[in-house]
């Protein structure tokens, strides 16, 4: 195998049949990961150690959205199906929760909360803006903290129960998550809505250490 070195760049080209294949079955191994240098400090050679995934290694962010990006991600997003009890009723979707909070009508609540996609998103349109809303004989001021906090509270009961959004979430790792969309929210902001997902992941690889 000879070793060609250039600015920036290092190739290694097959002195054999044999080589030829070795190497192309270790870089389709190897595919878009990222591997480090470790010097020999009496320059007699160098070996390579592989960090993984370049994603991974690298911590890039993972833009969690329902109908975009890996699907492998989805369960994570608000919009998917994924059901979960909280405060003895029952949601389909944190998605269904969230939107219900917008009617004071508890029948629409219960018809929401059966919801998820793009048509438990679509229900809360119909309701009128209100600075408060009522919920469990509590007021609540729309898009403070204690709004927020009934966020944390869906989001915290469905990576708990439902199995795939948990498998989701703790298979992102390390790696930064976002909810960046073309019209960001008034209520609960991308930014805030990610944090939440990621203190939950802390709070569950904690618990499965």
């Amino acid at each position: 195998m000879r070793v060609i070195l250039q600015d920036h760049l290092m190739a290694l080209a097959p002195n054999s049949e044999e080589e030829r294949l070795a190497l192309a079955a270790w870089l389709a191994e190897k595919r878009d990961h990222v591997l480090h240098i470790h010097p020999d400090p009496l320059a007699k050679g160098a070996a390579f150690l592989d960090l993984g995934p370049r994603a991974t290694a690298c911590r890039e962010p993972i833009n969690v959205l329902f109908d975009q990006g890996e699907e492998c991600w989805r369960p994570i997003s608000n919009l998917a199906l994924s059901p979960f009890r909280l405060h003895d009723s029952e949601y389909a979707s944190v998605e269904g929760f969230w939107q219900g909070l917008k009617f004071p009508d508890q029948y629409e609540r219960g018809r929401i909360a059966a919801l998820w996609g793009k048509e438990a998103k679509r229900a809360g349109a119909a309701a009128a803006e209100a600075e408060t809303f009522l919920y469990q004989q509590h007021t609540y001021h729309t898009g403070t903290y204690g709004h927020w906090s009934l966020m944390r509270q869906a989001c915290e009961a469905k990576f708990e129960q439902d199995l795939q959004a948990r498998a989701a979430l703790l298979a992102s790792g390390d790696r930064p998550l976002t909810h960046k969309t073309r019209r960001d929210s008034h209520t609960i902001p991308g930014a805030l809505l990610a944090d939440i997902w990621m203190r939950l992941r802390r709070k569950l690889q904690r618990a499965d250490k």
